[in-house]
């Protein structure tokens, strides 16, 4: 079904799930979420057809919410740790958890099919804020840097909007189906 820039097949696998009703930096780990197309995680503060986003909401309280699912990968957690930082699912606030996709280098508007049922379309890179550092001293300095050619490189996840609703578990298969080309790079939303 889905496939890389070089045909091959691309999938990966659900590590964790998480949600939190109010505003929290983190989302506690869940058994299972469940995806409502248009909307985002059932029960999560994100939840919703315009922005939830608390700075977003006081500039613009119509804009259209392009952040209903956040997702990381879990290989920047391991680096993380590497660099000395504990960093768990759910700690930087990603509602999924993924492994063995490089979410960062996927097109705007690529379809990652998530279990048996959702679809989430991806709409750009998370920009990470300056509570990162109040949940960790220096973990802002891990998660966005600049590039050789001194463009930011912001690295704590990317953002989606529910296509189809489902549930979704840890050990769910994940999917790729990128866009039609030209394939537009992710930008901050």
């Amino acid at each position: 079904m889905g496939t890389d820039v070089g045909g091959r097949q691309v999938t990966g696998t659900v590590e964790a799930v998480s949600v939190s009703a109010g505003h929290t930096f983190s989302k506690p780990n869940a058994g299972e979420i469940r995806l409502l197309a248009g909307l985002g995680v059932e029960g999560d503060a994100h939840l919703g057809v315009t922005v939830q986003h608390r700075s977003r909401v006081a500039q613009d309280p119509t804009q259209p919410n392009l952040r209903q699912v956040h997702l990381i990968q879990g290989e920047l957690h391991d680096e993380l740790a590497a660099a000395g930082f504990t960093v768990a699912p759910g700690d930087l606030g990603e509602n999924v958890t993924t492994r063995g996709l490089d979410l960062l280098a996927l097109p705007r508007g690529t379809r990652l099919f998530l279990g048996d049922e959702a679809v989430v379309e991806v709409t750009g890179l998370r920009n990470p804020c300056p509570q990162i550092d109040a949940f960790r001293k220096g973990l802002l300095k891990q998660v966005v840097g600049r590039a050789p050619d001194g463009g930011i490189v912001r690295r704590a996840g990317i953002m989606s909007v529910v296509l189809a609703g489902g549930d979704v578990r840890p050990g769910d298969e994940i999917r790729v189906e990128l866009p039609q080309g030209p394939h537009l790079p992710l930008e901050r939303v």
